[in-house]
């Protein structure tokens, strides 16, 4: 596979799709749901809660004025998604860290275009164990979090193969 392949199939195949589907999912949710309204879908696991989070991961900087939050926020968003194309133009990487990468920068877009448009991030997926609540979050976040899962792996695989082959060349 070209450099030109391992740079732009991922970019635009694992991207696009996972961007648009984040937003169709968030535009049913907003048109479907109130603001708050939570539908059991797996009982005591699993609700469909429409939320408005206005600050990061874990509603982190919340209660900074409007206009800073979401400058700052979205600013970050754009320099992060500006380095993940760089560094997939510039360098040659895996497979698996090209596709790592892009499913970071749909999240990021995604997450993006929601700031832009309403000022906050629009959260749905509401995981728990009865009482116990992980904070909602949405599948810009789910592209994020696995893509950060993927490019660590991607790290410890490439750490095992150059361990391995330097057994090899010291065995030899």
């Amino acid at each position: 596979m070209s450099t030109w392949q391992r740079t732009w199939v991922p970019l635009l195949a694992g991207t696009l799709p996972i961007v648009l589907l984040d937003q169709a999912t968030k535009f049913w949710v907003r048109t479907t749901f109130t603001l708050y309204q939570s539908v059991p879908i797996v009982p005591h696991w699993l609700n469909l809660t429409y939320t408005a989070n206005p600050g990061a991961a874990f509603s982190m900087f919340s209660s900074l004025p409007d206009w800073i939050r979401t400058t700052a926020l979205s600013s970050i968003s754009v320099l992060a998604a500006t380095a993940i194309v760089v560094v997939l133009m510039r360098r040659p990487h895996s497979d698996l860290a090209a596709w790592a990468l892009a499913l970071i920068l749909a999240g990021a877009l995604g997450n993006l275009v929601d700031r832009l448009r309403y000022g906050v991030v629009l959260d749905f997926i509401d995981v728990h164990y009865y009482g116990y609540h992980y904070p909602v979050f949405n599948l810009a976040d789910c592209a994020i979090t696995t893509g950060v899962g993927l490019f660590l792996l991607d790290v410890a695989l490439r750490k095992e193969r150059r361990r391995t082959s330097q057994e090899g060349v010291s065995q030899a």
